[in-house]
């Protein structure tokens, strides 16, 4: 299970209650809780990573291996400008390390898709008072909805109190399918039926602050960026958090299909510009072969001028199990093992 973390708050001197002083766990130990996630991502990258691992069968170092190795980074959606920043790392460490056998140019890719990804590594951060406002957007058939009810089972499993705004007011299933989550998990729901979607997130946000609740998600319809008058929706929304609750929302977080491979980064550019994004949950990485788009989205956000966008979490199934934290060398060495 991934943990949350709050923000430290800042000249603020907190006492506590003494308690029993208890150990972290030890490298060994988190790695053994891990394990389970480590083999289902591995699972889900198979197909991803199956064609850049068989460049690595040969017996030589060659300009061959880089052709080879650079068609199969392209077929796996890692983008021409992520493949050709990749391949221009991977050239200068072979070189520093004289690497003479093909294996070890594959741990040396590890490494380079390593360093690329290591920005996107960012625990979510909880407020250190009061109510966290988290808003979720993302185009139809993302995983939205489900991505919600995984995260508030998360947070619910952690201790967390958490509301859940159901601004998703035009499509009756996606209200159902909520409150089914809010069911599953036993939290409260703030829900209208053809209402105003940012009416009701307003009085969700007013709702959980009243009640001293630690955490409202609010589901926003999905929708496609070029639909203009429903990206002012969502801009409005982001607006009435902030007449709810100052500093809110406190994430802007877009859910992606990992499966649409360069469509991904296109339409994380397309929200991040409309609403200023905070974070992003890739989803439905066991699809297909398009695993790679991770690291255009990592080039493209260590070139973004407001800072790198962190990818908070990663899915490879419906199951709840299958939504864990992203950490960048997990996936680069289950893409590439």
């Amino acid at each position: 299970m991934f943990s949350f973390f709050r923000k430290k708050k800042a000249d603020a001197v907190v006492t506590q209650p003494s308690a029993p002083v208890q150990s972290a766990p030890t490298p060994v130990e988190a790695q053994a809780a891990r394990a389970p996630w480590m083999a289902r991502l591995r699972a889900g990258l198979r197909r991803t990573g199956a064609g850049i691992a068989q460049v690595f069968t040969g017996t030589r170092i060659d300009d061959a291996l880089f052709e080879d190795l650079e068609s199969a980074l392209l077929m796996a959606d890692v983008g021409l400008r992520a493949t050709e920043h990749l391949l221009a790392d991977l050239r200068g460490r072979v070189k520093d390390s004289k690497a003479t056998e093909p294996a070890a140019v594959k741990a040396l890719l590890v490494d380079a898709l390593v360093d690329l990804l290591r920005p996107l590594q960012r625990p979510l951060e909880l407020q250190p008072l009061g109510t966290t406002v988290l808003m979720v957007v993302g185009v139809n058939g993302a995983g939205k909805t489900t991505t919600i009810g995984k995260l508030t089972r998360h947070l619910a499993d952690a201790g967390q109190s958490v509301l859940l705004a159901a601004a998703d007011t035009f499509r009756a299933a996606a209200r159902e399918q909520l409150t089914v989550w809010a069911d599953r998990n036993r939290v409260e729901i703030v829900s209208q039926e053809g209402g105003d979607p940012a009416a009701v997130t307003f009085d969700a946000v007013v709702a959980a602050r009243a009640r001293g609740r630690d955490v409202v998600i609010a589901d926003t319809a999905g929708r496609l960026p070029t639909q203009l008058h429903l990206m002012e929706e969502l801009r409005k929304i982001k607006r009435t958090i902030a007449k709810a609750q100052d500093g809110a929302p406190h994430e802007v977080l877009l859910v992606v299909d990992g499966n649409t491979g360069q469509n991904a980064l296109s339409q994380v550019k397309a929200f991040d510009e409309a609403l200023g994004l905070t974070g992003l949950v890739v989803t439905k990485l066991d699809g297909s072969a398009k695993g790679g788009v991770l690291a255009a989205i990592a080039l493209w956000s260590r070139e973004r001028a407001a800072g790198a966008v962190p990818v908070y979490f990663i899915g490879v199934g419906e199951q709840l199990e299958d939504l864990e934290t992203f950490d960048a060398r997990e996936f680069a060495q289950a893409l590439l093992d």
